[in-house]
Formats: structure tokens, C-alpha cells, sequence
């Protein structure tokens, strides 16, 4: 079977036709520190900082304590770089430096836990252009499905197979969830003028954080015309509104905030995830949605130094997230690969430059955020519920399942959708297709937020026990062959209630309102 190459967002390209553990130091809670004045070019006496090196960013991990934090501040100075941001909070600050020796320096300061370059190209420089096909719905299928919609449903609502699957259709009947609750889709903006959109938006928890520091002019959290669609797709599977047009979202009475954290060149580099964390946590978000990985390593190794860091700071900043109330949900990624495996092959990082191939240990070599501590990963299921040709599983790894959509000549739905893939918002009023893991992490945020609705004094912890127990359990499908070409394209190891496929079961909205 051809190999669907991974994607940063976690979308693919399906043609209609196949269509840490590591250490945590806390600093005392407060607000994120702008970068001291005079700090960008302060040098020792002892030696010349260089600074004929490309321009690239860092983040730079302390150790608990404001008397550190202070102290490794200027020393940051003195080796040649300038704090853009420092997220006192979690003890992270993100550091812009042309001293190619900057984090070999750095990390010789007492006080240092990690530091390392969040990117392999210069600042501003790199392109991506792995971007998963969208396919905009046309005019007659619009036309077509809203003939057939009911009474109760909105006009595009037939085409959408994913709220049946999970029961969502049922849950609305009993409630659309609480405007109390916000999810926030940490992505690549979200387009809030939507009509689909605009009556569940919460500006307030919406940002831009593309450098690493939040940027809360209006309209900036939007995707702009050369930007991708995916994060207005992502908001509109969760909370697109029940408003007698378009779309239906899972959870169609909360909240949906955008905070963009991908560059315009596509990539997702560690500052933007950190903020974007600190931003959701600091403005009461509930829930996050998280559809990509990373860049520029599809897996970041902890006995790398530089990737050491990386994994560090986007762990500390889900960590601080998760204990001022929100529940992460992530997207288990599109590279059909089993992260309970002993060993994995990378061809693809990094991603911003040159990539190798590499041979790594998907226990020592995380792909963040997915496979840090606390977050939800969430695998991709077809029309045909079952696992999608294109999602990665494993036993002990995936939490949880839910429809992310597939070739439709491998999963057709049943009429009346037609088409494999998942149907949600694009920016400029536009609805259309695509299909991912990514598509399926928004399905398992809106039912967080229906039990965050029904339970509001829960905290994360016991969200995601009520999450997992209200899955429906369903065992391994072997022998897996997706194609039907007689090879086996993947083997599901675990039970009946939790395996690497399904993890505990496919997510059920009905029982997130009823239980």
C-alpha cells in the first residue's frame, strides 16, 4: 500500500475518490516577562560573543526559582542573545540569537536545565509545503444535502457521517453544551467572521503566537489568504453553531477560541506551542485542541540536547495548562506508524532544512505533543469505524478514537454522505473535505467540553476518567488489511476495552450528557 507521507498539521491529502517525563522546576505564578532593556547585545569582558551565525530561536529551561531566573537572564545577555519572552510562570524563556555557540553556552550556566534551537533554519526563512488537500464543497452537494436534511438538523448536517458515529446527533437532542466552557484550537488560525463560527467565538481567549508572545490584535488569531484553512476546519468540527445553516459541531453551544501557532510558511515551531499553552491557561480555556506536531522533528529525542529542550519546555507548558484546568486532546499523527514499536524510522526531519533518516526509539524520541504526559492522543477512524488507513496507533500510546475520515473507496459512508472524509468550516464562509488525525482530535475535544458542560466542578483528571470510561469499547480489528490487497497494513496489539488501535474505545457524546 502506497505510503501517505507524514504531515506537520495532522490532515492529509485524500482524493475524493480514495479521497517526559523530564524534569519540571516551577517559578512563582505570574505574568510572562517582556525581555530587559539593553540585554540583546551585552557581552563578557572575557571573550567576543559571536554573531556571524544564522538567526534562530531557543528556549531556554530554568530551574525553580526567581533568583535564577534572574541570573540566567543575563547570562543569556552576555552570550549573545536577546529574551523575546519570558513565561516566568513554567520557567521557560524563548531567546533570538546569531551566536552559533549560544546553546552550547547557555547550558554551562548554573541554573540551566535545557536549552536548545526550536528550528534547524534561519528565522523567517523556511517553507513548508506539505499542506493536506482540502476540497471545498460544491454548490449542488450543498444543494443536495440540505433537501435531504431534517427538521432538526442543519442544512449540511447529512453529509456529516462523524456526529452519528459518535452519537453526537442523539447528545444534541438532550443539550449543545455550556457557553461557559471554551475550547481553544491551537492551530493555524481560525476564520471567527465564519457565520458558522461567529456566534460561538471567544476573542478573549483568542491570540496569535506565531513568535512566541501573544499578539491580541483583533483579527490577528485569523488565517490570512495565503494561509491554510486547516484551524478554521478544526474550530468548526468542535463548535460550529446549530444555527439553521451550514455545519454542526460536536459540541454546538460552547465556545471556540483561536490561538494561531503556525508560521505562514506552515510550521510549528516550539515558541508558538508554548505560548500558546501559557495563553489558553492564563484565559480559562477548558479544552485544547491540538492537530500537529512539533517541528521541525517529527520525533524529538531527549538524548539530543537540543531536542532535549524542545520536549522539555512544550511539556512544562501542557503541564501548567492541564493544573490551571484545561484538558489537552492531540491528534496521534498521520504516518500509519505503530509509537509503541521498538524502534521507528524518520526520513523526514528535520523539516525545515535538510532531512536525514534516522532510526529512533519511540520511548526516548516523543512526538510532542501527543506523547507527553496527560494528553489526550486520539487516532483516526473511517466511515466504516474502523482504524483509518493513515493514522499511527499503539498499545499503551493512543487514548482514545474518533472519526478523522479516509479514502472513501476504503470507508465509504452510508448514505447519505458520500464522501470519506470529514465536512467542517473554511475560511470566508466556504465549507469543505479533508481527512486526518487531525480531523478526529476535534471530534474528541467537543465531547470533553459536553462533559466539562455536564460536570463543570470536574477537573481535568476526572474529565478524562469520564472520557475514557464512556468510550464505546471496541476490540482490535485483525488481521488489519486496509486495501484489500491481501497484505497486512498494520497489527493491532491489546483487548477488548483499551488496544492500540482504538485505545479505550471510539468517543461517545451521548454518554458525555447523559451520565
Amino acid at each position: 500500500m502506497a505510503h501517505l507521507g507524514s504531515r506537520r498539521r495532522r490532515a492529509i491529502a485524500l482524493p475524493a475518490g480514495l479521497a517526559l517525563t523530564a524534569s519540571l522546576g516551577f517559578l512563582p505564578a505570574g505574568a510572562a516577562s517582556a525581555a530587559p532593556g539593553g540585554s540583546a547585545s551585552a557581552v563578557t569582558t572575557a571573550a567576543v560573543v559571536k554573531t556571524d551565525g544564522p538567526k534562530l530561536s531557543y528556549v531556554v529551561n530554568v530551574k525553580s526559582g526567581s533568583h535564577t531566573a534572574k541570573t540566567v537572564k543575563k547570562a543569556i545577555a552576555r552570550a549573545g542573545g536577546s529574551i523575546v519572552i519570558a513565561y516566568d510562570q513554567i520557567g521557560v524563556i524563548v531567546v533570538h540569537s546569531q551566536n552559533p555557540e549560544f546553546a552550547e553556552t547557555i547550558r554551562t550556566v548554573r541554573g540551566v536545565v535545557s536549552a536548545g534551537a526550536t528550528r534547524t533554519a534561519p528565522l523567517t526563512t523556511a517553507m513548508d509545503n506539505s499542506v493536506g488537500t482540502v476540497s471545498p464543497l460544491s454548490a449542488p452537494e450543498a444543494k443536495k444535502a440540505a433537501a435531504r436534511a431534517a427538521a432538526d438538523q442543519d442544512p449540511l448536517e447529512p453529509l456529516q457521517w462523524g456526529l452519528p458515529a459518535i452519537k453526537a446527533d442523539q447528545a444534541h437532542k438532550r443539550t449543545l453544551g455550556s457557553k461557559k466552557v471554551t475550547v481553544a484550537v491551537l492551530d493555524t488560525g481560525v476564520d471567527d467572521t465564519h457565520p458558522d463560527l461567529a456566534p460561538n467565538f471567544d476573542q478573549r481567549a483568542s491570540a496569535n503566537c506565531v513568535t512566541g508572545k501573544p499578539d491580541t490584535t483583533p483579527g490577528s488569531w485569523r488565517p490570512a489568504a495565503n494561509e491554510s484553512s486547516h484551524g478554521t476546519h478544526v474550530a468548526g468540527t468542535i463548535a460550529a453553531a446549530k444555527n439553521g445553516i451550514g455545519v454542526t459541531g460536536v459540541a454546538p453551544g460552547v465556545k471556540v477560541s483561536g490561538i494561531k501557532v503556525s508560521t505562514t510558511a506552515g510550521f510549528f515551531y516550539t515558541e508558538s506551542i508554548v505560548c500558546g499553552f501559557i495563553w489558553a491557561a492564563e484565559n480559562g480555556v477548558e479544552v485544547t485542541n491540538n492537530s500537529y506536531y512539533v517541528d521541525p522533528w517529527l520525533f524529538n529525542c531527549k538524548n539530543d540536547p537540543d531536542q532535549k529542550a524542545l520536549v522539555e519546555a512544550v511539556s512544562r507548558a501542557t503541564r501548567y495548562a492541564e493544573r490551571k484546568g484545561a484538558v489537552n486532546v492531540a491528534a496521534a499523527g498521520n504516518s500509519r506508524m505503530d509509537l509503541a514499536a521498538a524502534k521507528l524510522t524518520d526520513v523526514t526531519s528535520p523539516n525545515d532544512s535538510t532531512p536525514g533518516t534516522r532510526e529512533i526509539d519511540p520511548k526516548v524520541c516523543l512526538d510532542i505533543p501527543t506523547q507527553l504526559p496527560g494528553v489526550v492522543t486520539t487516532s483516526s477512524l473511517g466511515a466504516k469505524n474502523l482504524k483509518s488507513s493513515f493514522s499511527n496507533y499503539g498499545d499503551g500510546v493512543v487514548d482514545i478514537s474518533a472519526p478523522g475520515g479516509d479514502s472513501t473507496v476504503f470507508q465509504k459512508p452510508d448514505a447519505p454522505a458520500t464522501d470519506g472524509r470529514i465536512l467542517s468550516t473554511l475560511p470566508n464562509g466556504r465549507y469543505g473535505y479533508s481527512a486526518g488525525t487531525s480531523m478526529a482530535s476535534p471530534h474528541v475535544a467537543g465531547v470533553v467540553a459536553l462533559i466539562k458542560s455536564k460536570h463543570p466542578g470536574a477537573s481535568p483528571a476526572a474529565l478524562k476518567a469520564l472520557l475514557y470510561a464512556q468510550a464505546d469499547d471496541k476490540a482490535c480489528t485483525n488481521p488489519y488489511d486496509i486495501n484489500g490487497d491481501g497484505v497486512v497494513d498494520a497489527v493491532c496489539e491489546g483487548g477488548k476495552t483499551k488496544n492500540g488501535f482504538y485505545g479505550t474505545g471510539v468517543t461517545d457524546a451521548l454518554d458525555a450528557v447523559r451520565r
